[in-house]
């Protein structure tokens, strides 16, 4: 749609020297997420892979499961005053038969690009609509110079960030370290839902021989997704919440932070890691 980045003018100083110059700002606007004609959720993301980030939040919610779930997604007309169309608003509806769970279809969830479902609910509803329990997913060994590699060829694959700077990454990898899949947000929630619901689309849930790695910290939203899709190692270059690590203990998620250089914390899961070497050198 041509609406992921804009051009805005900024004053610019270096060294004293004052000059005019335009530069390169990462879109943000609200994309309003309907079910079945219903007011669902409100997020601020990046344009783009709405159909995917609308499927991969319902993955989240327990809505979704399978790409045969989905009946379509459309973006809604109208939406404004004028009538015109603002690519703003999508429309998801399910197959028929799809049961719809108890998801709060009247709070009017409002996700901000920074946090996401701000005050969202608690490990129990997690644990209790995951579809795929991660404990029960085939077993899968990572070993930590692999883990080690993976934020640089996330780096690299960031073709917005680098022309501003400003936008959050989050990439899925093969347990052999394979790049399968990459996508940029203002929010980094969003990003892992643009993965996911292009997984649903495809028909590959559940992700459970797979690596996620989100750019920032890890928040217990970000690991409530991963259970949900079924992936079983979430890592990421800062800091998790301290419910994000109650949720991967309780649920069996490996969780990984402070992913940088050779360095990394294991907070839970960490008998998917390969540590024979480690522990040898330690």
């Amino acid at each position: 749609m041509g609406r992921v980045t804009e051009r805005r003018k900024v004053l610019r100083i270096r060294d004293g020297v004052v000059s005019s110059r335009p530069d390169t700002l990462v879109a943000e606007e609200p994309l309003e997420i309907r079910l079945g004609g219903k007011p669902l959720a409100i997020t601020m993301r990046t344009p783009g892979d709405d159909f995917a980030l609308a499927a991969g939040f319902l993955v989240s919610e327990g809505v979704l499961a399978a790409a045969s779930d989905l009946l379509n997604i459309v973006y809604c007309a109208g939406a404004t005053v004028d009538g015109s169309n603002t690519y703003n608003v999508v429309d998801v509806k399910t197959a028929p038969g799809v049961e719809i769970p108890d998801i709060t279809l009247e709070r009017n969830v409002y996700t901000t690009s920074s946090c996401g479902l701000c005050g969202k609910a608690s490990l129990d509803a997690v644990r209790t609509t995951a579809r795929w329990p991660i404990a029960d997913t085939p077993p899968v060994r990572v070993e930590p110079e692999l883990l080690a590699s993976l934020p640089d060829r996330l780096r690299a694959a960031q073709r917005v960030f680098d022309r501003t700077g400003g936008l959050h990454a989050a990439a899925l990898f093969s347990e052999e370290g394979e790049l399968l899949d990459v996508r940029e947000d203002v929010g980094r929630h969003n990003a892992v839902d643009k993965l996911v619901g292009r997984a649903l689309q495809n028909g590959e849930l559940p992700l459970s021989r797979t690596i996620l790695l989100v750019s920032g910290r890890a928040s217990f939203e970000l690991a409530q997704k991963a259970v949900m899709a079924g992936i079983p190692v979430l890592a990421a270059v800062s800091a998790p919440s301290s419910l994000a690590v109650d949720l991967a203990a309780e649920t069996g998620l490996t969780l990984v932070g402070f992913l940088r250089g050779s360095s990394m914390n294991v907070y839970a899961g960490e008998g998917r890691i390969s540590l024979g070497t480690a522990a040898a050198r330690g």
